[in-house]
C-alpha cells in the first residue's frame, strides 16, 4: 500500500483532481454578461487591483491618482498584480490571471504538504488525508482563488517549515529568506516569522549566533526597510488599515471580540476534532511538532489581538488562521492514523514461537483484518471530517456553495457590484466622484473615475477617528474590524460625490441631513444610486 509508485500516483490523481476543482470554482465565480466574461475577486483584493492598475499605469501605488494613502496590507501581492496588468487583456479578465496564479501557489502548496508530511509518517493515509483536507478546505480556496494573498502566504509559511524541518539541527538560512520575502506580502507575517526564530534559537544551541545575526537581522532588514519606505511615500509609519482597524477601539472590547471569533470558529470546526492534533505531544515530543502547533497558536493569538476579520460571518478559518491550516490538517490526520494504529496494535495478540502450527499465520490474518477495520474507520473519519470542517457555521448550504450545487461564497455580493459598475459606467462621465462602501470592484472597474471610500480604507481622516459602531458586550458579535468607521459629515458633507452608491448598515438616519441634495434613481434594472441633483457629471440624458 506504501509503495513510492502507488503513492505517487494517488497524489498525482488529487492534484489533478484539485486542478479540476479549481478550474470549477473560477468558472463558477466568473459572470457572463453583454457578451463578455467577467472574473470579479474578493472585494478587499479588487482594492488591491485598483491600486496595481494605477501602479501599472504610471500613477503610482495609489487608490486614486494624486492621493498618497496605504489602504492595503499586502505591497508585494499588489505588485504582482499590478505586473498582471502589463498584459494585454482587458479590465473584464485581469482577474482571470489573478485566480490561476493562485491556483498554482495552492497546487504548489499540495506538495510541500506531502514532503512535510512524509517526514513524519511513510503512511499513506496521512499523506492523502493531509493533502486533501488542504486541497478542498472552502476558507483557504474562497480567500487563495478570489485573488487574496492567502495563496502566497499559505506556500510561503508550508516552505519554511518544511525547510526548517528537513534541515534537522543544520542552519539554514533559506527559512529566514521565505519569511522575510513574506512580509513583503503582509508585514504581520513577523508573527510567524517570530515564532519560528524562537524555536529554532531555543532548539538549535549550537546556531544561536546564526539565528540571531541571520534571522534577526533579516526580519529588522525587510520590515525597518518597508516601514522607512512606506514613511517616505505614504507619511505615515503603518499601514492606513492598521489605524481603521485599531486606533479609536477599545482595547479589551477588541480582545474580546478576537476571542468570540475564534471561539465561534473552533465551535463550528467540531472541538473534538480541532483538539485532536495536539494529541500527538503524548507519542512524540520534539521541536518539530512544537514549531508546528506554535505557528498555528500564534496566528490564533494575533486574530484574538487585532479582534479578528471582518468576514467571520461567513464561517471557517479566517485569513490570519486560515494560513496556518495546512499544518493543522498535517497533526489531524497524523494523530488519528497514530492512534488508530496503537488501537489495533493493543488488540493484536503476539504470536508465541515453538506454539501451535498455524497460530502465526492466525496472528497475521487478525493483524490483517484490524488493519482494514482501523483504515475503514479513518476513512469515515476523513469522510465526516471533510463535510464537518466545510459545514461553515453548521450550515448545509456551505455544502452547497462547496460542491457547487450554490454559487460559491461571496459571489452574489460580486456580482451585484460588478452590475452596479456597468451600470454607472453608462451614466456617468469620467472624473466623476463615485461613494462606495466597497471600495474593490466598483472603484477598479471604473479607473477613470474619483473614488471615495465611505468606511475609510482609503481615507486616512475616517481611518484615525474612533470607532462609531455600537460598542457594548451585546454588540460584540456584530463588531467588523474595518467596517466601523464613517463620517458622512465629511464623506457627503465636505466630498459631495457625484454618486453614492449605498451607505452602511443601518445609518440612513445619521446620513440624512447631508442626502438632501441628492435622488434616490434607478440607474438600470433593480438598481438604484443616490445621484447629486445638480452634478454636471451624470448622463442625466442616459436616465430618461
Amino acid at each position: 500500500m506504501n509503495s513510492k509508485i502507488f503513492r505517487n500516483i494517488a497524489f498525482a490523481l488529487l492534484v489533478f483532481g484539485y486542478i479540476y476543482y479549481c478550474q470549477r470554482y473560477i468558472a463558477a465565480t466568473s459572470f457572463e454578461i453583454e457578451g463578455k466574461t467577467y472574473y470579479v475577486l474578493f472585494d478587499d483584493a479588487m482594492i488591491s487591483m485598483r491600486y496595481a492598475y494605477n501602479l501599472a499605469h504610471g500613477n503610482g501605488l495609489v487608490w486614486n491618482p494624486g492621493e498618497r494613502v496605504e489602504g492595503i496590507t499586502n505591497p508585494l501581492w499588489t505588485v504582482v498584480m499590478a505586473l498582471i496588468h502589463l498584459l494585454p487583456v482587458g479590465l473584464n479578465a485581469t482577474g482571470l490571471y489573478v485566480q490561476i496564479l493562485g491556483a498554482s501557489l495552492l497546487t504548489l502548496n499540495l506538495f510541500c504538504v506531502k514532503k512535510l508530511v512524509e517526514h513524519f509518517s511513510d503512511d499513506l493515509f496521512v499523506m492523502l488525508s493531509s493533502a486533501a483536507l488542504t486541497a478542498f478546505y472552502a476558507p483557504l480556496n474562497s480567500f487563495g482563488l478570489l485573488g487574496m494573498e492567502v495563496s502566497l502566504l499559505t506556500l510561503l509559511l508550508t516552505a519554511a517549515v518544511l525547510t526548517a524541518i528537513k534541515s534537522e539541527s543544520r542552519f539554514n538560512v533559506r527559512v529566514y529568506v521565505l519569511l522575510a520575502v513574506s512580509t513583503l506580502v503582509r508585514f504581520d507575517m513577523a508573527v510567524p516569522y517570530l515564532v519560528v526564530l524562537a524555536v529554532l534559537f531555543w532548539t538549535q544551541k549550537e546556531n544561536r549566533k546564526s539565528h540571531l545575526l541571520w534571522g534577526l537581522g533579516l526580519l529588522i532588514l525587510f520590515l525597518g526597510g518597508q516601514t522607512l519606505a512606506r514613511y517616505a511615500y505614504y507619511g505615515e509609519w503603518l499601514p492606513n488599515t492598521y489605524y481603521l482597524k485599531v486606533e479609536g477601539w477599545n482595547t479589551t472590547l477588541r480582545l474580546l471580540r478576537g476571542l468570540y471569533a475564534f471561539i465561534q470558529f473552533a465551535y463550528f470546526h467540531n472541538w473534538v476534532l480541532f483538539l485532536l492534533p495536539l494529541t500527538i505531544f503524548l507519542l512524540r515530543r520534539d521541536w518539530k511538532v512544537t514549531l508546528m502547533f506554535l505557528l498555528l497558536a500564534g496566528q490564533i493569538a494575533y486574530s484574538v489581538y487585532v479582534g479578528g476579520d471582518a468576514w467571520e460571518n461567513h464561517g471557517g478559518a479566517n485569513r490570519y488562521i486560515v494560513i496556518a491550516m495546512p499544518l493543522y490538517f498535517v497533526g489531524f490526520s497524523w494523530a488519528a492514523v497514530e492512534w488508530m494504529k496503537r488501537g489495533a496494535n493493543l488488540l493484536t495478540p503476539t504470536a508465541v514461537l515453538g506454539g501451535k502450527d498455524g497460530s502465526r499465520s492466525k496472528v497475521v490474518a487478525k493483524g490483517n483484518i484490524l488493519e482494514a477495520g482501523w483504515r475503514s474507520v479513518f476513512v469515515t473519519l476523513f469522510a465526516f471530517s471533510l463535510l464537518t470542517f466545510n459545514a461553515l457555521l453548521g450550515e448545509w448550504k456551505s455544502i452547497e456553495r462547496w460542491n457547487f450545487t450554490r454559487r460559491p461564497d461571496y459571489v452574489a455580493g460580486n456580482d451585484r457590484n460588478l452590475q452596479i459598475a456597468i451600470s454607472l459606467e453608462k451614466v456617468t462621465k469620467p472624473g466623476a466622484s463615485i461613494a462606495v462602501v466597497g471600495a474593490g470592484t466598483i472603484p477598479y472597474l471604473l479607473p477613470d473615475h474619483y473614488a471615495i471610500d465611505i468606511l475609510g480604507k482609503a481615507d486616512p481622516y475616517i481611518a484615525h477617528q474612533n470607532v462609531r459602531a455600537p460598542m457594548g458586550i451585546p454588540d460584540i458579535p456584530n463588531m467588523r474590524p474595518g467596517h466601523m468607521k464613517w463620517d458622512y459629515a465629511h464623506t457627503i458633507g465636505e466630498l459631495q460625490p457625484d454618486v453614492i452608491v449605498s451607505l452602511w448598515e443601518n445609518t440612513s438616519e445619521e446620513a440624512a441631513p447631508y442626502m438632501g441634495g441628492y435622488d434616490f434613481r434607478a440607474i438600470a434594472t433593480k438598481i438604484k444610486v443616490f445621484l447629486r441633483k445638480d452634478s454636471p457629471n451624470i448622463n442625466w440624458e442616459a436616465l430618461k
